[in-house]
């Protein structure tokens, strides 16, 4: 899905990855907590290489979330929806 320059990478009830590739930045957010992240550069490009490989394999969602859930220390951002 694209939308304005941004691919939705990954979306389940926990978690959503947002791939923004004009900006060069990776958005995570933790839907439960309300907090997330925006990687940029080399560690934006470290997470999508990462996220790409865990979903190449066809894993469950519970599998992708725990992988995500990896992340955590780094959502310190409060969501904010308009």
């Amino acid at each position: 899905m694209t939308a304005q320059g941004m691919n939705v990478v990954y979306n389940s009830d926990h978690f959503y990855v947002v791939d923004y590739p004009v900006e060069e930045g990776v958005e995570l957010v933790d839907k439960e907590t309300g907090l997330g992240t925006f990687l940029q550069g080399e560690s934006a490009k470290n997470f999508r290489d990462s996220i790409q490989s865990v979903i190449a394999d066809s894993p469950s969602v519970e599998s992708v979330d725990e992988f995500l859930s990896g992340f955590e220390p780094l959502l310190t951002q409060r969501v904010v929806y308009h």
